[in-house]
């Protein structure tokens, strides 16, 4: 027994690659995490397209077509006019609500026009009547419609504020055919750059009280209802025409009647572009 010798235990040698283990599993898991987010970033353009009519079709819209020459919403996936696509843009598809708002804005712009052409006309016949039909000038822009009271001295006499007849008359047949609408009206004054001197410090106070002689008459002696009626003053700062002369001088004095439209601010700038496609 004493000649046996004693066992010897050797020492474990730690493992120093037990680090490539963890460092495998989390690149396994950043492996899927990026497969799941990729797989999330591909849209079904057939299913978005289903998705969309039905939602067009429970909004009231039964035939959402947005395809150019399409019978259907799922015919030729991907196509959209050209009008509509906006540049750069690389996703072919428009949400068919959208599509649908810009048609109805359009629709209603046309509308609108249509109104308000019909009520310039009416202002028109009045003064043709009452024989002032040459002293006011017209436009529509995406305010609504203007009319325009040119102050060469047929509304008011040089620095003068005060109406004169023949401008009283103007207004007169004016305002039976704006006394029935519900646009409220904005009554502005200008004037020329020739600096006042006199009554008013500044052409600013001048256009102010020309304006406010308009209104007053207008809710006065025409019927206008206050609440819907307003004046304001820009003196010299928004002339028609820079040019010299009697006649760019008249044109710049003026008190404008602006009968905003009441539609939203979308369908009103389309006013101009549907005019300019009626006079194309």
């Amino acid at each position: 027994m004493s000649g046996r010798k004693p066992k010897v235990h050797e020492e474990e040698h730690e493992n120093h690659e037990r680090w490539a283990v963890s460092y495998a599993d989390m690149m396994t898991v950043l492996v899927g995490l990026f497969i799941v987010m990729y797989a999330m970033s591909q849209v079904d353009q057939t299913k978005f397209e289903a998705l969309a009519g039905s939602l067009a079709a429970g909004f009231g819209n039964a035939s959402p077509t947005v395809l150019t020459g399409a019978s259907g919403i799922m015919k030729d996936a991907g196509a959209v006019p050209a009008s509509i696509k906006p540049a750069g843009e690389t996703n072919p598809i428009a949400p068919a609500a959208e599509l649908t708002e810009d048609a109805q804005n359009l629709v209603d712009a046309r509308a609108e026009l249509a109104r308000l052409e019909a009520m310039r006309d009416q202002i028109e016949a009045n003064l043709v009547a009452a024989g002032v039909g040459q002293q006011v000038s017209y436009g529509i822009d995406s305010r609504g419609l203007i009319v325009g009271l040119i102050a060469n001295d047929f509304f008011f006499e040089t620095g003068s504020a005060v109406l004169k007849p023949a401008a009283q008359t103007v207004l007169n047949a004016t305002g039976p055919a704006i006394s029935s609408i519900p646009d409220e009206i904005s009554v502005e004054g200008h004037a020329d750059a020739i600096p006042i001197s006199g009554r008013y410090p500044t052409n600013w106070e001048l256009s102010a009280d020309r304006a406010t002689q308009v209104l007053r008459h207008l809710v006065e002696v025409d019927g206008i209802a206050g609440s819907r009626i307003s004046a304001v003053s820009f003196g010299d700062a928004r002339p028609l025409t820079s040019t010299d002369g009697s006649d760019s001088l008249a044109i710049n004095r003026r008190v404008d009647l602006v009968i905003r439209s009441p539609l939203a601010e979308p369908v009103r700038a389309l006013l101009p572009i549907v005019i300019a496609a009626n006079e194309g």
